[in-house]
C-alpha cells in the first residue's frame, strides 16, 4: 500500500447499515465508499495531492494511484527474480547494518557468484563461448563446485553435456539488477537499519529471527518488534523530566479541553477535512464567477507521414540520435528529413542506412551480447552500405521478436525499403533500446550528470560568494554610520565644553577634523557661525573671501557625492547584467547536458505536452497515446495558454512550464514560419519563371533528406 508521511495509511471502512438500493459514491481505485459528498470530495482531493510514497521502490511526490500502479510493478519485477536465489538474499538482508544502496551491492556480488539449476549462461570451451544451462551443481569434495551443463544450439535445442568450473561460466544476463534488487529489499522487510525480515518470510525460509550478539547492546525485541535502547532511554528521560516538572499532566489536562474534534482520527492515522483550496484536480474544476475569459483551445495539426501510432517511436529514436549524435558519429538531421526517410522505399538510403549502422556500431563496441553473436558467425566489425542488412538481420535474430523477425525475409532480399514505417521503426526502437544498455552511453550519461552536478556547484558557489560580498557591504555601510555618530557626538562635546569656548575655539563641520588651538585663532573670523561662548558675546560678520570659498567648497562635495553615487549606480548596473549573462549562460550549458526530455506537462484530459528544442513546434499526445498532433505557430501557443485553467493542478503546472520556455518557444517557431514562408516564395518564384523560359527546375526542399550526407562517420 502506498504510504502517506512515510507511514502506512489506513482506508476508510464501509458505513454500517447499508441498504442494497441505497446510493454512495466510490472512490475508483480504492473502492472505498462513502456516504457524503465532501467526505468522498475530501479523500479524493487528499488522494490527488502529490504527498504519497511508493513502498517498493520509495518514489516520492506521487499521487495514491500512481504510488499503487508503481508498486504493482515493482512487485511484479520482483517475482521475476529466481526462488532458488532467494533464500541466500534473505540471509544476507536478515539484521544487515548496511544502507539501502550498499545492502544492494553486496546481495548482487554474492548472488552472482551463485549459480542455480535451470541458470542460462554462457560457456567457456576449446576457446569459444558457447550458451548454455545448468543441470545439475556437482560437489566433488576439494572445495570447488563443478557444474553440469548442457551446451545449447538454434532454438536452445541441447547439442551436448559438459562439466565445467564455476570460472568457466560467464552470466549471459543476470537475472536481476540493483533496482529489482532494492525493491525486494523493501518489500522483504519491516524495518531498516538494521533489517529485519517479515516473521512470517523469514519462517517460510528457515531464517532465524534471534537478534545477532553484536546487536544486542544497542536493540532489544519487545512485542516482536526492534527497539533502540538508546532512543527508549531518551524518551523515558524525557517523561521523567516533563512530570517532574507537572507539565505533563497539565498538558493532557489542556488537550483533553481543547481536544480537537478529529482525535479519534489522528489515531487511526486519517487525515482532518479539510476546506476545497485551488489549485485542485482539474476535472473537479468548475466555472467561476470570479474566472477570467478562457480562449477555445486550437486544434493541433495531424498531417503525419507515418502512421498515427508510429509517432511516439518517430519522436523517441530521432531525440536520442540527435541527443547523442557526438557519440553515435552520426551527423544531426531533422525530424522533417527523418520522417520522410522513413517513408521513403528506397533500400539503400544514406540518412536510413548511417542511423542503423552508427547503432550496430555501438552494439558491437560494447562487447556484450550482439558482439559474440557476430563472433560466432565471423563477421568483420565495420558495417558497409552493401552489409547493413545483414547486421540487422543478425540483431533481429538476436532480440527474437516475433513481429520484427517475419521481417527478415524481405530485408535478405535486399527490399528493406518496402518495409511498412510500423517495421522500420519498430527495428529502430529495439536498436536504441538495447543502446541504452551499453556502457558507452551509460558512460555519457554519467559524464553528463557529473558536469551537470559541477555546474550546479558552481551556480551555488557564485551565489554564496554574492550574498557574502553583499552581507559585507551592509555592515561596512552600517559600521560607517556608527562611527559619523560616535565622531559627531565628540565634536558636540567638544563645542559645548566652556573651557575651550573661553580659547576660542568653536564647533567645525561634522566631516572635518579637529583642528589644534593655533589652527582655530588663525581662522576664527574666517568661521560661516558666531562664536556663542565669546566672553565679549559681539557677532563677527564673515570675510565675503572666506564665505565664497566656503559655498564653492560645500558645492564641489555636493558635485563629488553626486559622482560617486552615479558611478556607484553604473557599477551596480553593470554587475546584474553580468550576473543575467552568467545566469543565462549556466541555464545553456544546462540544457545542452540535458539527460533526457520531459513533458512540459498534462491539461485537464491528461494530454501531454512536448516540446523538442531542436525541432520547434509543440508536439500533444493523447492520454493513450494514440493521437498525436502538434502547434506550429506562435498565435496557436498564445491561444492555448489561453485556455489553461490555473485552478486545475495539471494545467497550472503545465501553463507555469510553457511562460518558463515561451521566449525560446515563440523565437523558434517565428523562425521556423519565416522559414516556411520563404520555401513557398521560392517554390512560386521557381514555378513562374519556368513559365516563361525553359530553365532547369531549382530542387525541392522536401527532398533534402536525400542528399543527406555523414559528415561524423568513422573512418
Amino acid at each position: 500500500m502506498p504510504l502517506f508521511k512515510r507511514k502506512p495509511f489506513d482506508l476508510a471502512k464501509p458505513p454500517e447499515d447499508l441498504e442494497p438500493s441505497e446510493l454512495v459514491y466510490q472512490v475508483r481505485f480504492t473502492k472505498e465508499i462513502f456516504r457524503d459528498y465532501q467526505e468522498y470530495l475530501n479523500r479524493i482531493n487528499l488522494y490527488r495531492q502529490r504527498v504519497w510514497m511508493c513502498k517498493s521502490t520509495g518514489k516520492s511526490n506521487l499521487t495514491y494511484e500512481e504510488a499503487m500502479v508503481m508498486e504493482k510493478h515493482a512487485i511484479q519485477k520482483v517475482q521475476q527474480l529466481p526462488n532458488d536465489l532467494v533464500a541466500p538474499a534473505l540471509r544476507i538482508i536478515q539484521f544487515s547494518m548496511l544502507s539501502l544502496r550498499d545492502l544492494a551491492d553486496l546481495v548482487t556480488k554474492k548472488l552472482q557468484k551463485d549459480l542455480f539449476v535451470g541458470a542460462e549462461l554462457y560457456g567457456k570451451k576449446d576457446d569459444g563461448l558457447y550458451p548454455c544451462r545448468v543441470l545439475k551443481i556437482v560437489e566433488n569434495g576439494v572445495g570447488k563446485t563443478q557444474y553440469e551443463v548442457a551446451l545449447l544450439g538454434e532454438n536452445k535445442k541441447i547439442t551436448e553435456n559438459a562439466i565445467l568450473h564455476g570460472e568457466d561460466l560467464v552470466w549471459k544476463k543476470t537475472p536481476f539488477n540493483r533496482k529489482i534488487l532494492k525493491s525486494f529489499i523493501r518489500e522483504s522487510t519491516c524495518r531498516s537499519i538494521p533489517w529485519v525480515l517479515h516473521e512470517k518470510l523469514a519462517q517460510k525460509h528457515g531464517i532465524s529471527t534471534d537478534l545477532p550478539e553484536e546487536l544486542r547492546s544497542k536493540f532489544f525485541l519487545q512485542g516482536g518488534q526492534l527497539v533502540n535502547r538508546t532512543k527508549k532511554r531518551k524518551n523515558e528521560n524525557r517523561n521523567n523530566v516533563g512530570e517532574a516538572n507537572g507539565e505533563s499532566g497539565k498538558f493532557k489536562r489542556n488537550k483533553g479541553e481543547t481536544g480537537k474534534p478529529d482525535a479519534s482520527k489522528e489515531e487511526n492515522n486519517q487525515p482532518e477535512d479539510e476546506p476545497v483550496k485551488y489549485p485542485i484536480d482539474d476535472l473537479l474544476v468548475k466555472p467561476g464567477p470570479d474566472d477570467p475569459l478562457f480562449t477555445d483551445r486550437p486544434s493541433p495539426s495531424r498531417d503525419f507521414n507515418v502512421p498515427m501510432d508510429c509517432i511516439g517511436d518517430l519522436l523517441m529514436v530521432w531525440d536520442f540520435c540527435s541527443s547523442f549524435s557526438r557519440v553515435l558519429n552520426l551527423w544531426p538531421f531533422s525530424l522533417e528529413d527523418f520522417e520522410n526517410a522513413i517513408c521513403h522505399k528506397d533500400s539503400n538510403l544514406v540518412l536510413i542506412v548511417e542511423t542503423h549502422s552508427a547503432l550496430l556500431r555501438i552494439l558491437i563496441k560494447d562487447d556484450g551480447e550482439y558482439s559474440l553473436a557476430l563472433q560466432n558467425k565471423k563477421r568483420k566489425s565495420k558495417i558497409s552500405l552493401i552489409t547493413w542488412t545483414e547486421y540487422v538481420c543478425d540483431f533481429l535474430e538476436m532480440i527474437n521478436v516475433t513481429e520484427l523477425c517475419s521481417c527478415m525475409t524481405t530485408i535478405k532480399r535486399g527490399h528493406y525499403g518496402l518495409l511498412d514505417a510500423n517495421a522500420k521503426l519498430g527495428i529502430l526502437r529495439e536498436l536504441v533500446c538495447h543502446a541504452l544498455e551499453t556502457d558507452l552511453i551509460r558512460g555519457k550519461l554519467d559524464d553528463l550528470i557529473e558536469q551537470r552536478r559541477a555546474l550546479g556547484a558552481t551556480v551555488r558557489g557564485e551565489a554564496l560568494e554574492y550574498a557574502r560580498k553583499k552581507r559585507e557591504e551592509k555592515e561596512q555601510l552600517k559600521g560607517e554610520s556608527n562611527g559619523l555618530v560616535v565622531k559627531e557626538n565628540s565634536m558636540e562635546s567638544t563645542g559645548s565644553n566652556p573651557h575651550m569656548a573661553e580659547n576660542g575655539e568653536e564647533n567645525g563641520d561634522m566631516m572635518e577634523e579637529v583642528i589644534s588651538s593655533r589652527q582655530s585663532n588663525a581662522f576664527v573670523n574666517s568661521r560661516k557661525q558666531l562664536n556663542g561662548q565669546s566672553k565679549k558675546g559681539e557677532k563677527q560678520k564673515l570675510d565675503p573671501k572666506v564665505e565664497a570659498e566656503n559655498i564653492t567648497n560645500s558645492n564641489e562635495k555636493e558635485e563629488q557625492k553626486q559622482l560617486t553615487g552615479e558611478k556607484k549606480e553604473d557599477q551596480e548596473k553593470k554587475s546584474k547584467e553580468k550576473r543575467e549573462q552568467r545566469k543565462e549562460y549556466f541555464k545553456r550549458e544546462m540544457e545542452k547536458r540535458s539527460i533526457r526530455t520531459n513533458p512540459l506537462g498534462k491539461d485537464r484530459d491528461y494530454n501531454r505536452y512536448w516540446w523538442f528544442r531542436r525541432d520547434g513546434r509543440i508536439f500533444v499526445e493523447s492520454s493513450d497515446s494514440k493521437q498525436w498532433g502538434y502547434y506550429c505557430a506562435k498565435e496557436e501557443v498564445d491561444a492555448l495558454m489561453s485556455s489553461l485553467n490555473p485552478k486545475g493542478e495539471r494545467e497550472r503546472a503545465l501553463q507555469q512550464q510553457l511562460e518558463k520556455f515561451y521566449p525560446r518557444i515563440s523565437l523558434e517557431l517565428q523562425k521556423r514560419s519565416k522559414d516556411l514562408a520563404q520555401k513557398i516564395a521560392l517554390e512560386e518564384a521557381v514555378l513562374r519563371r519556368s513559365t516563361r523560359v525553359r530553365a532547369p527546375p531549382r530542387e525541392n526542399p522536401a527532398n533534402a533528406f536525400l542528399k543527406y550526407v555523414n559528415k561524423w562517420k568513422e573512418d
